[in-house]
């Protein structure tokens, strides 16, 4: 193929109420896809027009491109081109109970239509890859593609034509009942600078980001936090930023917890690199996107080991057991307490993050597209131009043993897990 490749992407997640992680990733890929190469024609569908196109595969995609990209699973009808389809995770059907009804349905409707349709099927993780074998999927149509990382400023970055709202601009944002405006927030300063942002000063406060729902652990997050101020963390601060999901949770307004809502670039990236400790108790994660984004800025990373997120934190952060408080106050306990260690952790996590590049991403997705339209696997993307980036020092000896004080002692998290080699190797949009 001489001409550049042509994608038609469905960008519609960019308009929902709550874009979430696919939302970050079809940015990602507007963003990049045409630094690859490849010319992006983008085009949209509101609710009823997935509604028709999952139940009778009307209207046909008219938007130019050699191949139609569902990046989740809202898959429309792509007329007389091959379909790549995007499966970020399974979680509708390993964690129903995290679902609505109806929401599992779309789900389960559209995982149906890429199990029959697609030529092709990108995953975010290896992890993925497996459920969906185990789910039906032919090993051979499946590519996997790590996401990547932006590690310039936000302000520096430049934009594919969209804007997410500002903070607090979620249209649920009000009605929920667990929610608060960071106006609203003890101790929260909208006017702060990126320094501290929210007022909060650097290191006081544990971080979570991410859509609040069920599914993201945040009942086990907020049982930690309690734990922690209770014995020996007095002050410490719980950070929830991201816009509620769908499922219900526990109330955001206990002791120290401050629920800003969804927030802008700059406010998240200060918040990433003034925290003392990211914090990811997610059941389920079919890659686990703020897991990579708080180690690109060094902050430490304490996630469960499930789904994904062993394959994206490796032997950067600490794992502990999905639905353990006890197990996730003992390991943000280790890294609050031991500076050393904390900066250990810190350090290994931004050179793993470097490995994760937007190039290796998009390469697996061109690799997709060429498998999707018949054409011979394109040549491995170049190095970047410039000099290498010197690495970071290795990070420091890892203390074993908690300190006598804090929480209860439990069996060690276990730092890293499921390693992974660096570039590619291979929730979405629905009515609730």
């Amino acid at each position: 193929m001489t001409s550049p490749l042509r994608v038609a992407l469905h960008s519609g997640q960019l308009d929902q109420p709550v874009p979430g992680g696919i939302g970050r990733y079809v940015e990602g890929l507007l963003r990049h896809l045409p630094e690859a190469g490849m010319r992006v024609e983008r085009f949209a569908g509101d609710r009823w027009r997935y509604e028709a196109w999952h139940r009778f595969r009307r209207p046909a995609v008219r938007a130019a491109g050699d191949v139609v990209h569902a990046p989740s699973l809202a898959v429309p009808p792509p007329g007389r081109r091959p379909l790549v389809v995007t499966v970020h995770d399974l979680a509708f059907r390993t964690h129903p109970e995290c679902f609505p009804p109806r929401g599992r349905a779309f789900h389960e409707r559209g995982l149906a239509l890429a199990r029959a349709e697609a030529a092709a099927v990108i995953v975010p993780s290896e992890a993925t890859a497996a459920e969906l074998r185990d789910a039906g999927f032919d090993a051979a149509r499946l590519h996997v593609a790590h996401h990547g990382i932006d590690l310039d400023a936000p302000d520096r970055r430049g934009s594919p034509g969209h804007q997410f709202p500002a903070a607090g601009l979620s249209p649920f944002q009000a009605s929920h009942p667990h929610w608060q405006p960071v106006g609203g927030v003890p101790g929260g300063d909208p006017s702060a600078g990126p320094e501290e942002p929210l007022g909060l000063a650097p290191r006081s406060y544990v971080l979570f980001v991410g859509t609040v729902e069920p599914r993201k652990g945040i009942d086990v997050l907020l049982s930690a936090h309690s734990a922690l101020r209770r014995e020996g963390h007095p002050d410490l601060r719980l950070v929830i930023a991201g816009p509620p999901g769908w499922g219900e949770t526990p109330a955001l307004d206990g002791p120290g917890v401050m629920a800003p809502g969804r927030i802008d670039e700059v406010t998240l990236d200060a918040l990433y690199r003034g925290a003392a400790v990211l914090a990811m108790p997610s059941r389920s994660e079919g890659f686990g996107l703020p897991a990579l984004e708080a180690m690109a800025r060094g902050c430490p990373v304490v996630a469960s080991d499930a789904g994904a997120l062993p394959e994206v934190v490796g032997d950067a952060g600490l794992l502990i057991p999905p639905g353990d408080p006890t197990a996730l106050a003992a390991a943000l306990h280790r890294v609050l307490s031991d500076e050393s260690f904390a900066a250990s952790l810190g350090a290994a996590g931004h050179q793993r993050a470097a490995t994760f590049t937007w190039s290796a991403c998009t390469a697996a997705h061109l690799a997709a597209y060429h498998a999707a339209l018949g054409l011979p696997a394109p040549p491995p993307p170049l190095p970047p131009p410039g000099p290498a980036t010197a690495p970071l020092p290795p990070p420091g000896p890892a203390t074993t043993q908690l300190p006598a004080t804090g929480p209860p002692p439990v069996s060690p998290p276990r730092v890293g897990g499921q390693g992974m080699p660096g570039g590619a190797t291979g929730g979405p949009a629905a009515p609730s």
